[in-house]
């Protein structure tokens, strides 16, 4: 009976008005394993029969209020050709299923990826700061691109998307962001989260889309301010109040890099000796570094507050805090409204530019050498075979060096002419 039914249907198609109009509870063929069923509460689905090792077996294709006619036959017919093709349809629907599930659980944002990479090199790093460093900027450049993208998704057109805006504005910070993406996306190929060559990759990659970081390097220097205004600035900083300003007047009298002092403690400094030893973990290089106090320097020091309950020389708001970076840079921003202190191409300075004033300061208007200049500076000499042979830090000279910058920021030196 229920062959001469099947039969039955299968010699009568059904139309798109036939189907709006069935209400009888029970199957309807359309033909070619295609059924509409109805059930008693009325609803109409799509199901496709089909007998496999003797057992008949249901698919269902989706409701009618979502699937048309059309459509139902559409997926049917490619049911049908997987039979033909020998694949049993409900296995494979099942077998895409589990891949789908699988590829979901490997599925990870980008922010996730840069979170744990971070977490998993945390241990690894000799500067507690680098984790700090490496948030902030994917935090800045990355995050608002592809933050929340899948990282098995990322590709070269959005990795250009998140470093073109900076690369010739703020190449060196561009270079790192790129490394930094890098690194993120290898990691993620290795914990199994994506798949191929890393989109982010310099070599034979990048480097024909972007311009090389050094050719446009120069136009992304930092604002440094011409060496004969550099009295008149000291004279300008020294009257404004407050422990970020006096950070800065260090920073500037010993050509430092704001971290260095930012981070300083009382302990490292020797007053009546005149030397301030910055250990190797905050200097860039890693190596430790001895900067010759002047006099203006040691008056400096001697004159500062030493807060109750840190060893720091420069705390934040809290005692137990470091003085933050965009403290001291606040500093010049309130100098400079209305705009006063700009460099040549008439952007404000920045506090890390102050080291480019100090060293165009000893080559045109000293007769210091320039290795005891690149000293002071804690550079490594760019000629390896100089370096091996340079392998003190000249302190002595850095001594006579870094007094002449204090007396020329005082404006009694003739260089301040």
């Amino acid at each position: 009976m229920y062959a001469q039914a099947y039969v039955k249907s299968m010699s009568k198609k059904l139309s798109a008005l036939l189907v709006k109009s069935i209400s009888k509870v029970g199957w309807h063929g359309d033909g070619d394993n295609l059924w509409l069923q109805v059930t008693s509460s009325g609803t109409k689905s799509w199901v496709f029969r089909y007998t496999r090792d003797g057992k008949q077996r249901v698919l269902g294709l989706g409701p009618l209020r979502d699937v048309s006619l059309a459509l139902a036959r559409e997926k049917a017919h490619r049911l049908r050709l997987q039979l033909l093709d020998g694949v049993d349809p409900a296995a494979a629907r099942m077998e895409e299923r589990q891949r789908a599930s699988q590829e979901q659980a490997r599925a990870l944002t980008f922010d996730v990826a840069s979170k744990q990479l971070i977490e998993s090199k945390r241990a690894g790093w000799r500067n507690a700061k680098h984790a700090e460093q490496w948030s902030a900027t994917l935090r800045t450049y990355v995050s608002p691109v592809i933050g929340q993208l899948d990282v098995a998704g990322v590709d070269t057109a959005l990795i250009v998307k998140c470093l073109k805006p900076i690369w010739t504005t703020k190449t060196e910070t561009a270079s790192r962001v790129r490394q930094r993406i890098e690194a993120v996306l290898d990691w993620a190929t290795v914990a199994g989260h994506r798949n191929g060559d890393n989109p982010a990759r310099w070599k034979g990659h990048l480097e024909h889309i972007l311009p090389a970081p050094q050719k446009v390097a120069a136009r992304g220097n930092h604002p440094s301010l011409a060496w004969r205004d550099m009295p008149s600035f000291m004279a300008a900083l020294r009257s404004r109040e407050g422990i970020a300003a006096r950070a800065l007047e260090l920073t500037v009298l010993c050509a430092a890099r704001t971290g260095e002092v930012r981070g300083a403690k009382w302990l490292e400094f020797d007053l009546d000796a005149g030397i301030w030893t910055v250990p190797p973990q905050r200097m860039k290089a890693g190596r430790e570094h001895q900067v010759p106090l002047s006099a203006s320097c040691v008056a400096l020091l001697r004159n500062l507050p030493r807060i109750k309950g840190t060893e720091l020389v420069f705390p934040g708001s809290r005692a137990d805090t470091v003085l933050s970076d965009a403290s001291i840079g606040a500093v010049i921003k309130r100098m400079n409204d209305p705009p006063v202190w700009l460099d040549e191409r008439g952007q404000p300075v920045v506090p890390h530019g102050f080291r480019s004033s100090f060293r165009v300061w000893a080559a045109e208007a000293t007769s210091h050498p320039r290795e005891v200049a690149e000293h002071a500076l804690a550079h490594q000499l760019p000629d390896k075979v100089e370096a091996a042979y340079q392998r003190g830090t000249m302190f002595p000279r850095r001594v006579s060096l870094m007094e002449d910058w204090a007396r020329f920021l005082d404006g009694s030196s003739p260089s301040s002419a």
